[in-house]
C-alpha cells in the first residue's frame, strides 16, 4: 500500500496576509520565507525550523465568506502535536503573554488540549496524546 510521511505544508486563506503572517510568526516562531503576488492572490510562505512544516497563508482577491466557520465543509482545525503535558502549560503562558485568546488546557481520557484561534478564526490546537 502507498504511504506517507508526515504534512509537508499547509495552506490557509486569510483576509488580511500581513496581520496573519506577523500572528503565525510571532506566535509559532515561523521564519518568512517569500511573499508572491499571483494574479488571483497574495501568497505568503513561513517555515517552522524546528520540524520543515511550511505553512502558507494565501489572501485571495475574491472571497465568498468573511470569516472562517469549520462547520462549514473543508478544514475543521490544525492540531499541533506536543511532545510532554507539560509543554501545554508553557504555551498556555506564551499566548498569554501574547494576548492570544486561548481555553484553559483540558485534559481527556487519551490526551490533553489548549485550543486557540488565528486572527480569521481557525481553530488551531496544541495536542498531548497521553502514553498508552
Amino acid at each position: 500500500m502507498a504511504t506517507f510521511k508526515a504534512i509537508s505544508h499547509l495552506d490557509l486563506s486569510v483576509s488580511d496576509i500581513d496581520t496573519s503572517a506577523k500572528w503565525y510568526e510571532q506566535v509559532f516562531g515561523l521564519k518568512n520565507l517569500k511573499r508572491s503576488e499571483l494574479d488571483n492572490r497574495t501568497m505568503v510562505v513561513l517555515f517552522h525550523p524546528d520540524t520543515g512544516l511550511i505553512i502558507g497563508l494565501n489572501q485571495h482577491s475574491v472571497v465568498p465568506l468573511d470569516t472562517f466557520d469549520e462547520r462549514n465543509a473543508g478544514l475543521d482545525h490544525v492540531g499541533f502535536e506536543v511532545g510532554q503535558r507539560s509543554d501545554l502549560d508553557d504555551w498556555e503562558k506564551r499566548l498569554t503573554e501574547l494576548a492570544v485568546e486561548h481555553s484553559p488546557v483540558e485534559d481527556t481520557a487519551v490526551g490533553s488540549a489548549l485550543v486557540f484561534r488565528a486572527p480569521d478564526n481557525i481553530q488551531l490546537e496544541f495536542w498531548w496524546t497521553k502514553p498508552r
